[in-house]
Formats: structure tokens, sequence, C-alpha cells
């Protein structure tokens, strides 16, 4: 009898190769598109396998293959078979981790020696780089219709092909046979999603046979060779056979042939389409792989390079009046720093979290950002301070907070850790101030992250050693001293690779210990330090007058070799200005090397590396080469680094920080540091020593004043610490703030000689009246400020800010031809009267001879080629702290001279600066206090 046909089989073959095709042609276009966004940008998969089954190998080979065929790169991770479950979930970890991953997979069965949960390790794998599809989090999308996540790989290959024929899946009835959760059930939510009527059976079923006759759809995975006979399959059916079995074949040369979970050649005789194994469902899963690798780097890539962080504000409910500073930090509760770190673009791989509210940056985020491009760059200084401060920090805070919480823009605050010193002293801390904070308050101002611990380190270990050597080479003859610096070891000297660096310094070009001749030991044994003339002091991070002086080598030990020297405060150290300047590690290594602590009796410096401790304190130091993360009260992030000291030193948080926040913040993002003290200590600095040292060129400067200090320098009375203000400073007072006004003209002066737009933020208090702040503006801007603001920032928060905010966005838009204020060939002496007259105001400059000796001595020695970093008080533009407002055409004497060669810059004093400050007759510490039951402490601000 003839039977008559009323369809075509067309095996899924020849579809699945067209539409395999396709899908591989527009992932080699999505992978060029991405390229094209960021050439050094590689979607890239890695393939972890454990142990090495050949089948495994093969399907491996499939992927790795399919990879390069579009462009991806692919990495075969292997795992030997010993490895164990804990092992292996340590490995999956690093690569969710890396940024340089997108997708993972797990090649299943996992073939160990161990037991290993496989659910457990697919779980392993985050759900953002889960291109198989079977992390828990991704199933339970596929289950409920969410199909943002990442679809299993086979399932999502089975629809492919079903849409592949044209046959409308809406309306169909479909059967699924198999409910894996690797095929089976989510093929089934798929099918459902796409509107069939969906039923899924499995090897308890009954009268399988009856059920799958009624599927205009057929999928089949149930892991059994042939189960399904053309006798099960409706006529004109879509047929998807995802097994693949291997049964007995004596005709193959080995001995057996894979065949599906349908009988193929009874199936084509019956279905519309049928899918063949191998060759139909195996390609178009490797095919949704990589389209899922794709789909995971696209997102990264985007979020990467989206205009705005996804970061969600804090809210802030400022309460008038406000209370204090730690009653305010305490009303709010801080996000998880790891939930920060997420919304700016940074990898767990790269956060290293010291508890729940701050956390160590890898500076490896400048290696991966470094096509990106900088956000713009804004530094925050102020007018000659009163004593009390003007607010510079709590500015920065609010305008960072304006910015990033009320105007959307993307904006870090970078910002110096402090010293214990005047946390305990009288000064207090540095966190901000008001509604304008870094949070916690009391973790930004104690150990934080222990930075400053670790210069202290670093600083007082090169300290001991040098004067340990001065002891032993005073007390030893030239060979045992050689012979101890290097010893036979197991029969063998050898030189250290910082020895051997000496050795190329002084010239002999030789590597054995054994070779060098007597006088050539004697010349590599002794450095001859000349005790008088040994420029490196001891630090401690705590003010201690009782330090400023001491006498070192009392104990009999010492044999009588004793000898004047001094405590520094910790931030004064040269090693903290240098981890402020670093541009990267093998950077601060050179600067470390570089620092010369004294000087021999022939009048040649000596260095570290001389000394052989420039490995030391690297490793010393080596967590604190990291910024810190933090956030303010409103939950923008703030990344806290160094703290050198503003008057001795550049004043300025890190290169670093700076750095790696401007490639956070992205193009139309925004980064505002801080300069200590007013434009002619620490904003001049921050041009002149930071910006040339980094390459980086500014866009803004906000210059900070207040209604207080300017009446300051119009006569008012003295303002002091602790003391009750003066009626004038609460009471308005037009004439006395008219005659200060000539100060706020000279830091816009400063400002306007490097070419960059000057932002004045008139930094409000309680006291003050509309008729003085309108002064002030009017006064600002007919003296060339580029806009001055109103800031309730204090009291506000961000929003208190927000029009400051503004300002700086439009000078940041507007041209600015930033220069320095000097080239550095100038002789310097110049370079010194350029500061004075140009900064300051000054006329003269008086050297001591003392001063005029050291200044030749530099000279020779290469030094005339560094910056200037001027040491003055920042109570005035003079060098006297008793004269305010702005003088000019005055003397300023120079009383001393030295050099920080490894922070790279000449330091002339300018009267008496003191490295180490002392506790007033009632600082702090009489209000400082744990509360023992709730483990808070009390008493901080």
């Amino acid at each position: 009898m003839l039977v008559s046909r009323q369809w075509i089989v067309m095996p899924v073959r020849y579809f699945g190769k067209k539409c395999l095709s396709s899908i591989q042609d527009d992932l080699r276009r999505q992978v060029t598109e991405l390229r094209s966004r960021n050439p050094s940008f590689v979607p890239k998969l890695a393939i972890v396998q454990v142990g090495d089954r050949e089948d495994s190998n093969v399907y491996i080979r499939m992927k790795l293959k399919a990879a390069e065929g579009i462009g991806m790169r692919a990495e075969h991770v292997r795992l030997s078979r010993d490895i164990t479950e804990l092992e292996l979930l340590s490995e999956i970890t690093k690569l969710n981790e890396s940024p340089a991953v997108h997708g993972i997979i797990v090649q299943m069965p996992l073939d160990s020696e161990h037991s290993i949960d496989s659910h457990k390790i697919t779980d392993a794998v985050s759900a953002d780089k889960d291109v198989d599809g079977l992390n828990t989090i991704n199933e339970g999308r596929t289950a409920v219709g969410d199909l943002s996540g990442f679809i299993p790989c086979t399932p999502a290959g089975c629809v492919e092909l079903i849409k592949t024929t044209g046959v409308p899946i809406v309306g169909k009835t479909a059967v699924v046979v198999g409910r894996s959760r690797i095929v089976g059930t989510p093929v089934s939510e798929l099918l459902k999603w796409e509107n069939a009527t969906v039923t899924t059976c499995h090897s308890k079923t009954k009268n399988l046979s009856d059920i799958t006759k009624t599927a205009d759809i057929l999928v089949v995975a149930i892991g059994r060779p042939e189960l399904v006979r053309g006798s099960w399959i409706k006529p004109g059916a879509v047929v998807i056979d995802c097994g693949i079995n291997p049964i007995s074949d004596p005709t193959k040369k080995s001995g057996q042939r894979l065949v599906g979970d349908v009988a193929y050649a009874e199936a084509v005789e019956v279905a519309s389409h049928v899918t063949p194994v191998p060759g139909g469902v195996g390609p178009m899963t490797v095919a949704m792989l990589m389209k899922n690798t794709v789909l995971a780097a696209r997102r990264q890539l985007e979020r990467l390079s989206a205009q705005t962080w996804p970061l969600r504000p804090l809210r802030l409910s400022p309460v008038s009046p406000p209370p204090s500073d730690i009653v305010i930090a305490r009303s709010q509760s801080p996000k998880d720093i790891s939930e920060l770190a997420q919304e700016i673009g940074l990898y767990p791989k790269e956060v290293s979290q010291y508890g729940r509210t701050k956390a160590k940056i890898s500076l490896s985020v400048l290696d991966r950002l470094k096509d990106q491009r900088s956000g713009k760059y804004i530094v925050v200084a102020g007018i000659t301070p009163t004593p009390l401060g003007e607010g510079k920090s709590t500015t920065l805070l609010g305008l960072v907070q304006a910015l990033c919480a009320h105007r959307g823009r993307n904006a870090f605050a970078c910002m110096r850790q402090p010293s214990q010193g005047p946390t305990f002293g009288v000064k207090g801390g540095a966190a901000g101030g008001g509604y304008s904070q870094v949070i916690p308050m009391e973790e930004f101002n104690l150990h934080l992250t222990g930075d400053i611990h670790a210069v202290t380190a670093a600083n007082n270990l090169l300290a001991a050693q040098m004067d340990a050597r001065i002891f032993h080479e005073l007390t030893q003859k030239d060979g045992p001293l050689y012979d101890r610096l290097v010893p036979k070891i197991k029969g063998t000297r050898k030189f250290s690779p910082i020895q051997l660096r000496r050795l190329k310094k002084l010239g002999i070009d030789k590597t054995d210990p054994d070779s060098l001749t007597a006088e050539e030991r004697s010349r590599f044994a002794r450095l001859d330090i000349d005790p008088n003339r040994v420029m490196w002091n001891r630090v401690v991070d705590l003010n201690d007058r009782y330090l400023r002086k001491i006498t070192i080598g009392q104990s009999p030990t010492e044999k009588g070799f004793t000898r004047e020297t001094s405590f520094d405060i910790s931030v004064a150290s040269e090693i903290m200005a240098i981890l402020a300047l670093g541009n990267d590690v093998e950077d601060i290594k050179i600067r470390l090397a570089s620092m010369v602590v004294a000087y021999d009796k022939k009048g040649n410096p000596v260095t570290a590396d001389d000394l052989g401790v420039t490995g030391a304190l690297l490793v010393l130091l080596k967590d604190a080469f990291e910024p810190t993360l933090m956030q303010s009260l409103e939950g923008t992030p703030v990344l806290v680094h160094t703290g050198p000291f503003a008057n001795i030193a550049h004043g300025c948080s890190s290169i670093l920080a700076d750095k790696i926040a401007m490639k956070l913040a992205r193009e139309n993002g925004y980064v505002a540091t801080e300069a200590g003290f007013g434009s002619d200590i620490g904003m001049e600095k921050f041009f002149d020593i930071k910006c040339r040292a980094s390459g980086d060129k500014p866009h803004c400067a906000v210059i900070v004043a207040t209604v207080r200090a300017l009446k300051m320098h119009g006569g008012g009375p003295a303002v002091t610490a602790g003391a009750p203000l003066h009626d004038v400073y609460v009471q308005e007072n037009l004439e006395l703030l008219s005659k200060g006004l000539c100060n706020l003209g000279k830091h816009i002066s400063n400002g306007n000689k490097f070419r960059v737009p000057v932002v004045i933020a008139i930094n409000k208090h309680g006291n003050d009246t509309e008729a003085e702040h309108n002064l002030i503006k009017s006064f600002a801007l007919q003296n060339g400020a580029f806009r001055a603001v109103i800031c309730d920032h204090w009291a506000k928060g961000g929003a208190g800010a927000i029009d400051l905010a503004d300002a700086v966005i439009d000078a940041c838009d507007a041209k600015s031809n930033f220069q320095f204020l000097y080239p550095l060939n100038l002789p310097i002496r110049d370079k010194i009267k350029r500061i004075a007259t140009e900064m300051y105001g000054a006329g003269e400059i008086e050297y001591t001879d003392e001063v005029q000796k050291k200044i030749d001595v530099f000279t020779e020695l290469g030094y005339d080629k560094l910056p200037i970093c001027m040491a003055k008080t920042s109570n005035s533009l003079t060098g006297d702290p008793a004269i305010k407002g702005a003088p000019v055409g005055f003397t300023l004497k120079i009383n001393n001279i030295f050099v920080s060669v490894g922070a790279g810059f000449v330091v002339p004093m300018v009267g008496e600066i003191s490295k180490m400050p002392g506790l007033p007759t009632r600082p702090s510490i009489y209000d400082i206090d744990l509360n023992t039951q709730t483990g808070e402490i009390d008493g901080l601000f």
C-alpha cells in the first residue's frame, strides 16, 4: 500500500549548519566591535578540567577551537586527579576574581580521586561568569522566566535549532523526555516561556510512547541509546535529540559508535526535522557557550565604560543645629565596603578588606585600566588659616558628596591619612566635619590600615641600621668587617643583589667576594659616616616634645660612641613623602634607595642603598603602597593614602591614589584631592612638586575661605584653639572683613599664576551674615576668581555644596592652560626667589652663610635640578606667623636648607619649623575613652 507523505523530511543538520554559521559570524563581529572600543580588551573563557578523560578532552578541544575561530581567548585550566574539593573551589575563586576572565565552565564529569560535590562546584562559579548557566542563581532565573542571566547552553541551543526549522513554537505541544538540571528541566522552562504547552517526562513516566506521540516538538535528553522509536513520534514533529551514547559496533575500528536517544533511521521517516547524532545539538551547545561568553564580556565592558557608576547614595537626615561630629558619624550606617567597591568598578581580586568599612585597593587596577581615559582633576586648598582651620577637608568632602550623590557624577575624594599627633593633641582629626565626613570617623582618625605605622617601622629600621653600621665600623678592622658583611654560608660566600649595586656604584666590576683587593674591600666595607652629618632621625606618630633633642648610645655596650639626634613625628619622614610621590612600586624602590641619610667624612652622600636596607624597607611598606577605600556620609567613595607634613614636605595625598581614582572615575568623572594649608604652601607644592612628578594636569583649583579668617587678616584679635572667639568674629563687621580681603586676593592671584580656573568656596559659619558673604563674593569675582559660592555642607552635607559642585563642573569645562611656576633648570636660589616673590609677596631673600655653603654643595651634587619644597609657617604668607593679611616687599630669611633626594626636592627652612609637635597643657587625651560596655570610642570631636 502506498502512503502519501504531507511533508518533506529535512534533518536539522542542514538547518543547524546554517544557523551555526550565522551565530559564529555574528560573534566574530561582536568581538571585533568590543576590541574597537578597547584595543586591549579580549573576551576570555576559562575551561576547568579535573583529570584527563579523553572524552572530556575531545569536548574541550572543540571549545578551544570555537573560541579561536571567533577571536576570543580560551584558557584550558588543567588540574590533577588528586585535587581536593577545597582546592578546586580555591581555583574557581581565583578565576571568579580575575578581571581578565569573563566566562568560566567546569568540564564534567570531574575525574578526581576524591569525592567532590559537582553541584557545589557549579554553584561556586560566579553567576556573572557562569556561561554554562548551571549556577543555581541562573537556573532559578530561567525557571521564573527571567532570561537576563545565562541560559544553559544545550537548552538554549535546542531552542535555537527549533526556531531554525521555521516551525512556530507558540501554542505547540512540546514534550521533553528527561528532567536533568543540565538539559531536561531548563529546556522545559525555556519552551514554556516561548509559549508552548510543555509536558516533562522521565524514566518513571508511564505510557511514555503515548505521550511522545502527542508532541509537535519532541526534545529527548534521557541518556538511553535509541529509546525513542519512529513509532513514538507524531508525523511531522520536530525532534531534537540531545543524547550521545556509545554502543557496540564491530564494524568500527574502535569497536563502537555514537548514537542518540532517538532511533534516527526510523525518526527521519516520520518527523519533519530531526537532529543527527553526532553533529546536531553538540555544535550548537558550543556556539551558545561562545555566545554567553561574549555576552559576559560585553556586560563587563559596558559596566566599566558606563558614563556613571550604579552608585546608591546614603540618605542624610540633617539635624539643626548639627550635633557633634562623632554623633553625626554614628548616625549613619555605612555600606559594606565590598558593595561600594563593586559600584565603582572594582573587582574582588583588587579589594583587600579590613573589616566591613575599609579596604586596600590593589595597584593592579592601574594596569587593568591603562587605556581608560582619566577624569577631571581638582585640587582643594585654602586661604591663610586661623589655628582652628577653615574647613578644607570638610569642603573637599562636601564638594564630592554634591558631585556624586546630588549631581550624579562619578566623583572621588582623595585625602591624607591623619597623624595621631593632632588627634590626641588639640587640633583634632581630619575626617571632615558636620555632615561632610569620612566614616567611620574613629577608624579614619586612628590606626586605619596601619600605613603610618609601616612608615614608622621602615624609618626606624633605617635609623637602627645606620647607627649599627657606624658602631661596627668604629669597632672593627677592615678584614673582619668585610668578612662579616660577606660571610661564608655552607662554605660559599657571595654578594647579595644590593651589595652588587654598591660595587657598581664604586666602579668595582667584580662579583666574586674573594677577588677584591684589600683596598677594594675597604672601600666596599667602610661607609665612614660622619656622626656630625647624619640627617636621618627616628620617628614616632605622637606629639612628644621631649624627643626634639636626645642623646643616643649611652649604654655601656655602645662603648662611649654617643651622639645627639632627635625624633620627628612619623608623617615628617621622607619615606612618607616618597610613598606620596611614587608613580609605581619600582619608582618607590628607586626613591627609597636614593634617600641620603648622612654624609661621609669626605662630604659624599650616604644612601639607604649603601646601607643595604632598600629591600627590607620595601617589605615593611608592601601593604602601605596601596590606598585605602572608605566612604563619605553619603556613601560616595573616598581614597585615603599617605600623610606627608604640609609645611616641611609637600602636604598632599598620594599620586597613586589620585591616579587610581581618576581611572575609576572615568573620562567624565571628577577627582578632588587636597593640598595642605593655603595656596602658598600646599597648592604651590601640589602643582610644582606633585603634578610635576605625576605628569597629571589639574583642571580646577578650589580655595576655601571663611569670614572668620578674613577678619583675622583684617586686624582682628588672635584666634586661639580652645578659647572663645572674640565678639568681632561672631558679629557682622564689614570694615574688618574688607581689610582682610587682601589675603583672599593673594591666594586667587596665586592660583591664576598656574593658569587654572580658581573657584572660591566660602565655608559658611553660623554667625556669618549675608552682607559679609556678598562682600567676599563680589571681591573674589573682581579679583580673578572663576566663581565664588556660599557653601553650607557642614550643616547640610552634599546638598549644601551643590552650587560649589556646579561651579567646579563649569570650571573643569573651561579652558585651562596649566603651567608650572618655574622650570627645573633654574638654579636653587632663583627657584626660591620665584616662589618667595610670586607666592608670598616677598621682596628680598636673605640666606645665612651656612645655607649659602649648602646650596653650593647641593649644586655640585646635582640636586639643583630638583624642585623646591619650602618649609614655612602656614599661619602667614611671610615667615612670621604673627604677620597677617598680604604684606609685600618683606625680606624672607632662609635659615637652613636640606635635601630629600628620595622624595625628590630641596627643602629651604624659613624660620623655625618643628618636625615634632608637643602636647598642649590640656590635650584631647582628657576627653578620649573607650566605653567598656559598647566598645565605642568616646571623646573624639
